[in-house]
């Protein structure tokens, strides 16, 4: 899979380069390009911005800077998706589907936000991470990056993503417990420990959190 990322802050993603997202890209399972808007400004200084219409507090990040990186970035492969507080809300079920795309570009707005032609016309979707407000478009942007590498074939064992949080729609993972099995008093379940595989698949069952 590929994916690249506009924004007009390309030093906030070096989370991108550890953990699990890193291995992902030495095993050339995932490409993240990270695009700094400024490339395709109107003018000599770098503005990718401009002051709203009718007036208003903050700047609007233009539409043509927009169009112009799309039409250099996107392919017939593309799904394009913008980061933005009024769009359908992220949960599992999307990234499954999104980890299914050849090519995710992702846009993150800043400041006020964007011209809305660019929601109008020059995306395919549109996507919350959440009902609160951020700075801007790029932490949804890496929330989205990390969702959906880790769901490629071959990142994690099959399995990892399959008896997870949310893998069943409004369920949370059952606990878990690693040693000492005893520490300040508080005790490992006994059960864990018995070496019964049905009776441990049974209270894990059993003890599925309800997602709130």
């Amino acid at each position: 899979m590929k994916i690249d990322i506009l924004t007009l802050f390309p030093n906030m993603f070096s989370a991108l380069d550890e953990s699990m997202i890193l291995a992902a890209k030495k095993k050339g399972l995932v490409e993240i390009n990270i695009h700094d808007l400024r490339k395709w400004a109107y003018d000599k200084r770098g503005s990718a911005d401009d002051r709203p219409y009718g007036g208003g507090i903050g700047m609007l990040i233009r539409v043509d800077v927009i169009d112009n990186a799309l039409k250099e970035i996107k392919t017939k492969d593309s799904k394009v998706i913008l980061l933005d507080a009024a769009g359908e809300k992220f949960v599992q079920k999307k990234a499954i589907s999104l980890s299914k795309e050849k090519h995710l570009i992702l846009i993150c707005g800043h400041y006020e936000g964007l011209d809305h032609r660019v929601h109008e016309h020059l995306v395919d979707e549109i996507i919350s991470v959440g009902d609160y407000v951020l700075t801007g478009g790029e932490i949804p942007a890496m929330i989205i990056a990390d969702a959906v590498t880790r769901l490629i074939p071959g990142v994690l064992e099959e399995e990892a993503t399959q008896k997870e949080s949310h893998s069943e729609e409004g369920v949370l993972e059952y606990p878990q417990y690693t040693r000492p099995d005893n520490y300040n008093g508080w005790q490992v379940p006994e059960i864990l420990k018995s070496g019964n595989h049905a009776e441990i698949e049974k209270w894990r069952k059993d003890h599925l959190k309800a997602a709130k």
